[in-house]
């Protein structure tokens, strides 16, 4: 037997070092992109026994995959192939330690799902936030060490601008508190930004100190028909104007996009798509009432009708049908899914240069792949889309992934960077962006991730080959 298998399970308990059987939920990641081996899967219980299990796995020279609830989408969160790593995973570490409510702070630990932190902030009559499509199995120490974005970015900001204070576990194997609810703290480097974001590739987040907000008096949804992304554009202008504070949510979604939700759900009723290239899904949270807000969307939707931002629109009656319209929005990748495989863009750029850039990029990828197909969606509030690109119909999905992926992205990235975006908005980096971030992050910028990395894993230990190389 393995002396650190031994030691692992001397720390942790027996039953929670998995050597044997099905280890596919650990070792595959959710787009089924990679499947590794592991020397085995730890699930520690409190920081203490994660900074034990660290220091074990580095005084055995065994690199460590730090594990939340393995939904990214950048193969960041699985091991290699090599039989070598320890996927610790945090899912035992489910404690919501405090909600504070005069401080309009929560503290929880990192393996609590997101969708059961927000219900507990909902009982104790508070808002969180933070909202996704993986929200019922994605843990909140993975959304911080990704930076999460989700829908709601144009009004509350990532993960980053949620967390107050973070609980880390080192590479050396000590433990961080900087689980501070302090809005004001100008002491020296802020560490908890250097964490979030650094995809375990620094250190071990194993609780966080959130903040959270009055829970709104209203909440409505709209979607509207526009026929450009230009007018798109300015329907948002517009929303910031009307609604200010008030606009939680500004989705845009391709008219291709939406044909594949009503092609493979067809229980889900689509509205407006067919009259429209677009549509704009619109979430308005109010803190005086439902009337108040929904006069306010009236009064904006007309405006837009008036100036041709908006050809038809539908404002949500109740809370089931605005269920509804998101479960459509939530439902696109699943239906892209179903189309087949495909390749997928997590980019950000100005609001302002959005409709250039899909002008643009449309273009050359038709010319240079005649018949591909765009599925094109994602959160146009705050400058995110989801850029994907569909095989030619009745084509060979797979070997159009396998032929063209390279292709495709470089012709996609090139385009993000000369509109002075980013190559990743929201996903991460993991190891399916590492080699391609070099091309378009300055060689100043990634010497000093190299220079953090070497100063606080100078083993190498964390998740080594994810977001920047050694």
């Amino acid at each position: 037997m393995n002396p650190l298998i031994d030691q692992l399970k001397a720390i942790v308990g027996q039953p929670h070092v998995l050597t044997g059987g099905d280890l596919g939920a650990y070792e595959q990641d959710w787009r089924k992109r990679s499947r590794g081996k592991a020397l085995a899967v730890v699930r520690p219980a409190t920081p203490q026994q994660v900074a034990e299990v660290v220091r074990a796995c580095a005084a055995a020279g065994a690199s460590i995959v730090p594990q939340g609830g393995n939904t990214g989408l950048v193969v960041g969160s699985v091991p290699d192939d090599s039989g070598t790593q320890v996927v610790l995973s945090l899912t035992r570490m489910v404690a919501i330690r405090e909600i504070d409510n005069a401080n309009l702070t929560m503290t929880v630990e990192a393996g609590c799902v997101l969708q059961n932190l927000q219900q507990a902030a909902n009982d104790a009559g508070l808002l969180f936030p933070l909202s996704l499509a993986a929200e019922g199995s994605c843990t909140i120490g993975g959304n911080l060490a990704c930076n999460a974005g989700g829908t709601q970015v144009v009004r509350y900001g990532n993960s980053r601008e949620l967390c107050l204070g973070l609980e880390v576990v080192t590479a050396q194997g000590d433990i961080w508190d900087g689980l501070s609810g302090l809005r004001k703290d100008n002491t020296g480097y802020d560490l908890r930004d250097l964490f979030i974001g650094s995809e375990g590739t620094l250190g071990i987040i194993t609780a966080a100190t959130l903040r959270l907000y009055p829970q709104p008096a209203a909440t409505l949804t709209a979607w509207a028909a526009v026929p450009s992304l230009d007018q798109a554009v300015a329907l948002l202008g517009l929303a910031h104007q009307r609604l200010g504070a008030g606009l939680t949510g500004f989705e845009v979604l391709g008219r291709f996009a939406l044909s594949l939700v009503a092609k493979h759900f067809g229980q889900m009723q689509v509205p407006l798509y067919e009259s429209e290239p677009w549509c704009v899904l619109l979430e308005n949270a109010d803190a005086e009432s439902e009337l108040h807000a929904r006069v306010q969307f009236e009064q904006l939707l007309e405006t837009a009708l008036e100036r041709g931002c908006v050809s038809d629109a539908v404002v949500a009656e109740n809370l089931s049908q605005a269920h509804r319209l998101w479960h459509i929005r939530e439902a696109i990748p699943l239906a892209q899914a179903e189309e087949g495989l495909n390749i997928k863009h997590d980019i950000s750029m100005p609001v302002s240069r959005i409709p250039a850039f899909c002008a643009e990029t449309d273009q050359l990828l038709a010319g240079a792949m005649p018949g591909v197909r765009l599925v094109n969606f994602g959160h146009l509030g705050d400058g995110n889309l989801h850029y994907n690109v569909q095989a030619p119909a009745g084509g060979d999905a797979q070997a159009f992934l396998n032929d063209e992926e390279e292709r495709v992205n470089t012709l996609v990235y090139d385009q993000v960077k000369r509109f002075g975006g980013s190559i990743s908005a929201e996903h991460g980096i993991g190891s399916l962006k590492v080699d391609k971030l070099p091309g378009y992050k300055s060689p100043v910028a990634l010497e000093l991730m190299r220079s953090i990395k070497r100063a606080l894993d100078p083993q190498g230990i964390l998740n080594p080959g994810r977001v920047v190389r050694p």
